[in-house]
């Protein structure tokens, strides 16, 4: 509404005609429930400047917001003031039209967390450069169309975990130059609590470690806009790769702050580069390749086209070999899925190689290259061949199996030992005696000593103990009818049954 003055009517002469009493009155009634002066509407309070529905009152050394307040305000800056506290109050009525509030650089330290009951179709929330120190339980639960929320250069150190409840459409969040010392992953994870979320500001605050599995998780446009310079983070590989990803995509958050993006390490007196801990001891990182996927034949592998790009008009998927793949569902063994994700369902060893995936933005258009590896063997096929570690542990049993039952259930050659000063056969025994010489002499033997071969333990006189080879020692010359007779071979028939007892 904008304000109106009365009017005087007059007739075709130029006279004017005269409005009678009651109709004056009703008149005047109308204009002042109309007009932002009157006590509908509030008039624009002091030390403030009122321009049509904004209302500025920067810089008025104020120590509470003014009152009464014009219900049309769409605009309402209070920066730059002594307001140190914003209770629940100070809106008497609902404002129903303000959707911008600018309360920086006052000093703020306490909000309550009815403050924003009034204002409930507020988008855009300016509450930096204050003293705040902690976001109470459900603080802006009642701000469920904001968009925009700035709570940078404060003394932040505890976030609850409710404090962004129902804040379905906020976009950009800042909360940078805090003291915040933990990482609120429960803004970010599966996006269900903050889900039009594309800018978190976590800058310069005291975080030493992050998540960096689950951060890299995260789709690219959200970390594109996720900025993490400033603090004093740990060194360690993880991050490093974290980094070297963003600035091989190009991200705005690794781009446009490489410098601040410093950590700490162990034994260095001052904080270094993330990039440029590539090769640097005692870390010694390396780069992880980027956008690769490994599979297995019969596996079924989805590769993700991870844009950075947001509001994506169509995308489309280009195979090794040349082919694009447009629809959804398809009928082959690639599918392209509803989130713009590529299936390939049965890997053989020929869909290995670099697909490239085509997005087409409203502004601008990207396109993103992931490499597949197909291994030439099965995963977990119904076929697989045992693998080494197995297959060395069954072959070690066998083995001790084969040697117990070689030395356990082998027979033994000589069923007892002979003493080394046996005496010799008779001389005058006949060819029945040699030959059935085997019957043992257990009286000669020793017990416990291991078994020996006869041919190994006999030895013949004046043979010093050494035998001859190919045969057993020839005995001295003999006189007689008996002379000729020959000495028995170790390797005859004889010798090698000559520990067997045979009983007639």
């Amino acid at each position: 509404p904008r304000p109106q003055r009365a009017r005087v009517t007059c007739d075709a002469a130029g006279q004017s005609v005269a409005m009678g009493g009651v109709g004056v009155a009703l008149v005047s009634l109308l204009v002042a429930l109309l007009s932002p002066g009157g006590a509908a509407g509030g008039s624009c309070p002091p030390r403030c400047v009122c321009a049509s529905n904004i209302l500025s009152c920067s810089q008025a050394v104020l120590s509470a917001v003014p009152a009464p307040l014009p219900r049309f305000t769409a605009v309402l800056d209070l920066s730059h003031n002594n307001i140190t506290r914003l209770r629940a109050d100070w809106a008497p009525g609902r404002l129903a039209h303000l959707h911008a509030l600018l309360l920086s650089h006052n000093g703020l330290s306490f909000v309550s967390t009815e403050a924003f009951a009034h204002v409930p179709h507020l988008r855009h929330l300016d509450l930096s450069s204050n003293r705040l120190r902690a976001l109470e339980e459900n603080l802006f639960s009642d701000l469920t169309e904001l968009e925009v929320l700035l709570l940078y250069n404060n003394e932040i150190s505890s976030v609850d975990r409710t404090a962004f409840e129902n804040l379905a459409r906020l976009r950009k969040l800042y909360l940078g130059q805090n003291r915040i010392a933990r990482f609120p992953l429960e803004l970010l994870r599966d996006g269900s609590r903050l889900p039009q979320l594309a800018l978190l500001d976590l800058s310069a605050n005291r975080l030493r470690s992050l998540p960096v599995g689950e951060l890299q998780a995260l789709p690219a446009w959200l970390r594109d806009r996720l900025y993490l310079h400033g603090n004093p983070l740990a060194c360690d590989c993880p991050l490093f790769q974290l980094v070297a990803r963003g600035r091989r995509r190009r991200l705005s958050a690794v781009m446009d702050f490489q410098e601040e993006l410093r950590c700490l390490l162990p034994a260095a007196p001052a904080p270094v580069g993330i990039l440029a801990l590539a090769g640097r001891q005692p870390l010694n990182c390396s780069e992880a390749r980027e956008a690769v996927l490994e599979g297995h034949l019969g596996d079924t592998v989805t590769l993700s086209c991870d844009t950075r790009l947001r509001g994506v008009r169509s995308r489309h998927w280009v195979t090794p070999g040349g082919e694009r793949v447009l629809e959804e569902g398809g009928n082959g063994s690639a599918a392209l899925l509803a989130n713009g994700s590529l299936q390939l369902r049965a890997l053989r060893p020929e869909d290995a190689g670099t697909y490239a995936c085509w997005v087409a933005g409203p502004l601008l258009n990207e396109t993103l290259y992931v490499e597949l590896l197909v291994h030439n063997f099965t995963l977990h096929g119904p076929h697989d061949t045992l693998n080494t570690a197995y297959t060395t542990l069954v072959g070690c049993i066998l083995s001790v199996v084969l040697v117990l039952i070689y030395l356990y259930l082998t027979p033994c050659r000589c069923c007892c030992c002979r003493g080394a000063e046996k005496p010799p056969a008779p001389r005058d025994d006949s060819i029945n005696s040699s030959v059935l010489s085997a019957t043992p002499n257990h009286a000669a033997g020793v017990p416990g000593e291991p078994c020996r071969s006869r041919s190994a333990s006999a030895t013949g006189p004046g043979q010093n103990g050494r035998f001859k080879v190919g045969g057993t020692p020839q005995p001295p010359p003999r006189h007689g009818p008996k002379a000729q007779r020959k000495v028995s071979d170790p390797d005859s028939v004889s010798s090698v049954f000559s520990d067997t007892p045979i009983v007639v």
